[in-house]
């Protein structure tokens, strides 16, 4: 392997556009407030003719607390 593929991947300041941890309180705040105001599924359902998010695990899993 020589140097130039080693060194293939991101750039060292890059900054991704989303998943990624809030930086900062204020931003922590304001999606405490968008949780908060986050609809239910009937909600989506009811006003919105959408369907919610599947249920992903209907068993308990045992390895959770």
């Amino acid at each position: 392997m020589d140097k130039k593929e080693k060194n293939v991947g991101l750039d060292k300041d890059y900054q991704p556009e989303n998943g990624s941890m809030a930086p900062d309180m204020d931003d922590i705040k304001n999606l405490g407030k968008q949780m908060e105001n986050r609809r239910t599924g009937k909600e989506l359902k009811e006003e919105y003719g959408k369907k919610p998010d599947p249920i992903q695990h209907e068993k308990k899993d045992d390895f959770l607390r």
